[in-house]
């Protein structure tokens, strides 16, 4: 018999709203309950946030001891970390002192924190999921599954390898987030003002926990990760979903966190992301709208290419179901997964189990 594991969801937004139609999907899984930050959507039916077009019969709240009350197998945390770290730490912290399993898109660190960051921002998340008795995976397609799990079942067929390069190659137009696309990633500012995600140190703290891992995983100890990028900018003005885009402000950027040993990098985390597709073509250039690309070179060499396309047309759409798709089907693995902070190397292989229809 099939066990059915009661489930919150924590936000509704860009990731959140795909979590709960995602619980919504799986027959293993009952939605009880749903917080949100924002009390104009406090009382409002989960399904109705989420955009279902059906109520689930699952009111939104901002009453965290009353979603706790309910005593859920697991959380699953979708809310903005990347502008509030400690606030999100405190958040996961909390949930997990309570007895509760979370699957969180954020922090992204999380992914696998050792040796990217200070041990004070693992210890208190480790030391509350050991006290709760449960669970912290933190995930999702990038950083998640298209650099960690992929790339490391795309080794198993290797004979040697002297270098893993995961990238994304994507136009960010339709990815409607105005604080990530102006504010962190410094989209539609001067190209000669260097904005948040390119401050030294921010690129290893959000992808160096791509590059550990698959270090881990592949027995290298490297020497150090290295940050590299440049920019492009805009042709002319022209309009995304998050706002406009002015010519000769930056419209396009190009980085790669280098994991390096003995002076050349085995491992390599790489970004190409355009607001418009004719900006920078001599740069590496997507398979079909978007991609996941991993190249893996040694004997044999080898390319994956996973193409992005949501039903409705969207690449950027699919990425933001495929993040909230990584924690949910996650789920089981977790909940039954031993207490403390999990990352990829630690889960069995995760399927779409009951998702056929």
């Amino acid at each position: 018999m099939t066990k059915t594991y009661r489930v919150v969801a924590w936000s509704t937004g860009n990731v959140g709203r795909h979590a709960i139609a995602g619980i919504d999907a799986r027959p293993d899984l009952e939605l009880v309950g749903l917080w949100v930050s924002n009390p104009d959507k406090v009382g409002r039916d989960a399904g109705d946030l989420a955009g279902l077009g059906r109520t689930l019969g699952v009111t939104a709240t901002g009453d965290v001891e009353a979603l706790l009350a309910l005593e859920p197998d697991v959380v699953v945390h979708t809310a903005m970390a990347d502008n509030r770290l400690m606030e999100a730490l405190e958040d996961l912290a909390r949930i997990l002192r309570a007895g509760v399993n979370v699957v969180s898109s954020g922090p992204v660190f999380l992914q696998y924190p050792f040796g990217v960051v200070d041990d004070s921002m693992i210890e208190p998340v480790q030391s509350a999921a050991i006290e709760g008795g449960v669970s912290l995976f933190v995930n999702g397609v990038d950083p998640g599954f298209a650099n960690d799990a992929l790339p490391l079942v795309l080794t198993g067929v290797c004979e040697r390898i002297d270098e893993v390069r995961v990238s994304e190659v994507l136009n960010y137009a339709t990815y409607n987030q105005p604080m990530v696309i102006f504010d962190i990633m410094g989209f539609g500012r001067p190209i000669d003002e260097v904005p948040m995600i390119l401050q030294p140190g921010v690129m290893t703290m959000a992808w160096g926990s791509v590059v550990r891992q698959l270090a881990a995983g592949l027995g290298v100890e490297l020497d150090s990760i290295e940050e590299w990028y440049e920019r492009e900018p805009a042709l002319e003005t022209f309009e995304v979903d998050s706002g406009t885009i002015e010519k000769g402000t930056a419209a396009a950027l190009h980085f790669e966190l280098r994991g390096m040993r003995n002076g050349k990098a085995p491992i390599v985390l790489e970004h190409v992301t355009r607001l418009h597709d004719d900006l920078a073509p001599e740069w590496p250039q997507p398979a079909g709208h978007g991609c996941y690309r991993v190249q893996v070179t040694g004997e044999p060499n080898y390319t994956l290419d996973l193409q992005l396309l949501g039903s409705d047309g969207d690449h950027n759409t699919a990425g933001l179901k495929a993040t909230a798709m990584r924690l949910v089907n996650a789920i089981p693995a977790v909940v039954e997964g031993a207490p403390g902070l999990l990352t990829a190397l630690d889960l069995p292989p995760v399927y779409g189990w009951g998702l056929v229809t």
